[in-house]
């Protein structure tokens, strides 16, 4: 029999987050979950010697906010960058995998936010990237943020967006920063919705029901792109002699 998988480590950062579709896909993978909030005092691994990979979701919180979680979850991703471990920031996790590269993440200076389903353009290395992995990115993915992040240095754009340009990154072989959503299910999308409803009156966002409608629309894809990245981004060899997943 082949020995049992190593679980993916989950970085959550609210009292009732979970890690929605992607948790539930990488259950089904055979990954156990080890889920940390750091936000209310767990500690986050030495190394990821014990892990397969690891993502940090988002959060209401920003990357450039002075709680010393934050700046522990920025420092925290040069683990998995120095071992060259399977690493996905999503939302909040990209921007933080942006400031730690050097990077920064900002408010968009019209006020506009990306709240609902919105455009998704593959730049040329997207496009190349895309090919050589067997798989492609949607063309339309559901958003929920007010603020971007650029494309830092040791990092390439792979994804890019209308108000917020950059919307996925690279950075090596091994570590990925979304700036969309592909965990979300129609029930985090109402819970999202409802507790957050300024965020949908916010310039540039869109009305629940579009998110809604969007849903029927658009996920069929992005599920298509989640099962095949996640299966992607989980066999990549590593190529340094350190430590690895």
């Amino acid at each position: 029999m082949p020995p049992p998988r190593k679980p993916v480590l989950i970085v959550l950062h609210q009292e009732h987050s979970t890690a929605g579709r992607v948790g539930r896909l990488l259950a089904e993978r055979g990954y156990a979950l080890d889920i940390r909030k750091p936000r209310f005092g767990d500690p986050l691994p030495q190394t990821m010697r014990e892990h397969a990979g690891a993502v940090i979701f988002g959060g209401p919180m920003s990357a450039n906010d002075p709680d010393d979680f934050v700046k522990a979850e920025i420092d925290w991703i040069g683990v998995c960058l120095k071992e060259q471990a399977p690493f996905l920031g999503i939302c909040l996790g990209a921007q933080m995998l942006t400031r730690h590269l050097g990077g920064t993440v900002y408010t968009h200076p019209q006020g506009r936010a990306e709240v609902g389903y919105y455009r998704l353009d593959q730049t040329e290395a997207g496009r190349s990237h895309a090919e050589a992995a067997g798989f492609a990115w949607p063309d339309t993915v559901y958003q929920w943020h007010r603020e971007g992040f650029d494309c830092p240095a040791g990092a390439e754009c792979l994804a890019t967006g209308g108000d917020f340009p950059v919307q996925a990154i690279r950075a090596g072989e091994q570590a990925y920063g979304i700036q969309f959503h592909p965990e979300v299910t129609p029930a985090m999308m109402c819970r999202w919705s409802v507790r957050g409803h300024e965020r949908t009156l916010m310039p540039g966002a869109q009305l629940r029901q579009q998110h809604l409608d969007g849903w029927y629309q658009y996920d069929p894809a992005v599920r298509s792109w989640l099962d095949a990245f996640l299966d992607h981004w989980l066999k990549q060899p590593a190529t340094s002699t350190g430590p690895t997943a």
